[in-house]
């Protein structure tokens, strides 16, 4: 069947946060403020086709895929649910065309690493042989839910590892954080690769997945990230930090990554959609980029269904840049 051209949400400011419903009833109204605020797409139009990829550019992607329950067989994010929308998040990897794509809650929970059950990272590696997965670490004491594909014929990997984003055994959070950290192991955290182009270029990636509600987590998860890349863009490594922030653009936490170094150029527009393409505040997600590394085009958010579903609650963020 004939795949329907990509479809993308334009370039330029947008921010949100995100699941809790609890979180998001409270803050509903300052969010529909923001929402009304939020430019919603440039002279060309939303919807447009992704550009054509740039042969000497490096196509980078950030992508929240929502995990799976593997303790539910039918309803949301249960088993059935991954068998029904699988096709489409395979289709919408494909779409972005990307030579990086940074994961976030690319997992099945309980999460336990490599060592358990892992349904969508070992179904997109077996459909797209062609990257390589790193970040995913190689037993149950390195979790494999913020993997980072890459493509072989481009990079090669020289390194990878992650840390937590917030104390995981500090009790503190909401009733449904405790309830994931207890019963399903889940936890905050941020995962890292480095990568060498095809001529000996060197860069290091961040894939980042913050709280969902606690902002004074996300500011110290922003820390925490942003005194890891400091050092490494003083002494001139090219440094991207990628992923899930929950934030609003100018909430605190994304003004800290930006006091780390770090430059950031805001997509136009909602990137989590409540699996159901509704738009009430800007992106959450976000690529940022030591200085050095030029954005040659985006960020675009791929605001579209493949193969007649939403592949998760967010969409697809990808950009093009260029190493120094």
């Amino acid at each position: 069947m004939a795949r329907r051209p990509t479809r993308l949400a334009p370039v330029s400011g947008g921010r949100g946060p995100r699941r809790g419903v609890a979180a998001c009833l409270a803050g509903l109204s300052s969010l529909l403020l923001v929402a009304c605020t939020v430019p919603r797409g440039d002279p060309d139009g939303p919807g447009r086709p992704l550009p054509p990829h740039v042969a000497d550019t490096l196509r980078v992607a950030s992508y929240n895929v929502h995990f799976i329950r593997a303790d539910r067989a039918n309803g949301p994010w249960s088993r059935s649910d991954w068998a029904a929308r699988k096709h489409g998040l395979d289709a919408a990897f494909k779409a972005l065309d990307a030579d990086l794509v940074g994961f976030q809650e690319l997992a099945t929970i309980p999460e336990r690493g490599l060592a358990g059950e892992n349904l969508a990272l070992a179904w997109l590696r077996a459909r797209n042989p062609n990257y390589g997965v790193a970040a995913a670490g190689d037993g149950p004491d390195f979790p494999s839910g913020q993997a980072v594909f890459y493509r072989r014929d481009r990079f090669r990997l020289l390194d990878q590892g992650w840390f937590h984003c917030d104390d995981p055994g500090d009790g503190a959070g909401s009733t449904i954080d405790r309830l994931l950290r207890a019963r399903e192991g889940w936890a905050y955290y941020c995962t890292w690769a480095r990568f060498s182009t095809r001529n000996g270029r060197q860069f290091q990636v961040f894939n980042v997945h913050f709280h969902s509600n606690d902002q004074r987590r996300q500011r110290q998860a922003a820390r925490d990230v942003g005194t890891r890349a400091a050092p490494l863009m003083e002494r001139g490594l090219p440094v991207f930090v990628l992923g899930d922030t929950n934030a609003l653009s100018g909430w605190r936490t994304v003004q800290i990554l930006r006091r780390a170094g770090l430059s950031i150029r805001e997509a136009i527009g909602a990137s989590f959609h409540f699996n159901s393409g509704l738009h009430l505040f800007g992106a959450i997600d976000r690529i940022a980029r030591s200085p050095q590394i030029e954005q040659v085009g985006g960020p675009w958010l791929i605001d579209q269904q493949f193969d007649g579903i939403w592949p998760s609650d967010h969409y697809p963020l990808v950009g093009d840049f260029r190493l120094p």
